[in-house]
């Protein structure tokens, strides 16, 4: 029934602001760019920017969406020198798998993951 993950969206109060961002921070450009949507292709998953969805007042926490990278501490301060601030530190929490995570300049959480045992391409 459940085919796995597909999209991460992100709220943002500043659209064409965001989308810069994002594009340059993750090196891409979106696939498609409307007023009430851009979307971006990150590794075969999509990583959406929402104008209109509601921002948390909240500290960040809840969900987080992992995004597999080569080298967690690498990625990490890829992320920092395009703007973001550090979340959570990269650490190892156990089997090889390395874990990190960053705000974007809207406060949203990216978090970034190396899992030498996690082959997305094996799912079905």
């Amino acid at each position: 029934m459940i085919k796995g993950l597909r999209t991460a969206a992100y709220p943002t109060p500043d659209l064409a602001r965001a989308k810069a961002w994002y594009a340059e921070a993750f090196g891409v450009a979106p696939y498609f760019d409307e007023p009430f949507y851009v979307g971006f292709n990150i590794g075969g998953f999509e990583l959406g920017l929402v104008p209109d969805a509601p921002v948390s007042s909240r500290p960040p926490g809840g969900v987080v969406a992992y995004w597999g990278v080569a080298d967690v501490g690498a990625a990490c301060a890829h992320f920092l020198a395009h703007g973001a601030t550090v979340h959570e530190e990269p650490k190892d929490v156990g089997g090889g798998i390395t874990v990190a995570s960053v705000l974007d300049p809207f406060g949203n959480i990216i978090g970034l993951i190396n899992n030498p045992s996690f082959d997305p391409r094996t799912v079905k």
